[in-house]
């Protein structure tokens, strides 16, 4: 008889728990939707879901903009916005000057130059070689950057000066210590020696 009466009120306790649980998983159930929502509503206003139509656009705008810009490199480092822009100014109408800047503010030694008319950005080609700040400028289109696609750099030629050092596969220390190094002493090895023809 007394083990019915636990058994009954374990049932009891177990519905109890049985809704209480029900009841918080539907409070996260909603709260997890209304998180959902804000996060889509703060995407929204951030701008950054993008359809693909208008990431077309904006690539096609992109490609616009670049075709009327240049790339000036060997820039001066006293350089101004200014000055880049009086040099170019022969050209066209320059529409905005940018000196690349490293994290510290200090110039890279170049700068982009975005004319109004894409036969402006043409004519600024013919300034290549030309001198500012005492400085011979290096002046080129602008290309435009595909996302996802960096440019593929080919491995140096080997020089036949150079000693060569092949990779040597990597085998750990203690596969070499023979019994003169002793336990837990590793053999030094020295860096192979360059070639050189005079001794």
């Amino acid at each position: 008889m007394e083990n019915d009466d636990v058994d009954m009120i374990g049932a009891d306790n177990n519905e109890a728990d049985l809704d209480d649980m029900k009841k918080r998983l539907k409070e996260m159930e909603d709260e997890a939707a209304a998180l959902k929502e804000m996060q889509a509503k703060v995407e929204k206003e951030m701008g950054s879901i993008q359809d693909p139509a208008n990431a077309s656009a904006s690539q096609i705008n992109r490609e616009e903009v670049d075709a009327r810009s240049i790339f000036v490199g060997n820039v001066d480092y006293a350089c101004t916005p200014e000055d880049v822009q009086q040099h170019f100014q022969s050209c066209g109408t320059v529409n905005r000057v940018t000196i690349r800047t490293d994290k510290f503010g200090q110039p890279k030694g170049y700068a982009y130059v975005e004319f109004v008319e894409v036969e402006a950005a043409q004519e600024a080609l013919l300034l290549n070689e030309s001198e500012l700040h005492g400085r011979q400028l290096k002046v080129t289109a602008k290309r435009t950057n595909v996302p996802g696609m960096k440019q593929f750099r080919p491995r140096r030629p080997s020089n036949p000066y150079m000693g060569f050092r092949g990779r040597t596969p990597y085998a750990p220390p203690f596969a070499y210590a023979p019994a003169p190094y002793g336990y837990g002493k590793i053999p030094r090895f020295r860096m192979g020696m360059r070639y050189s023809p005079y001794y």
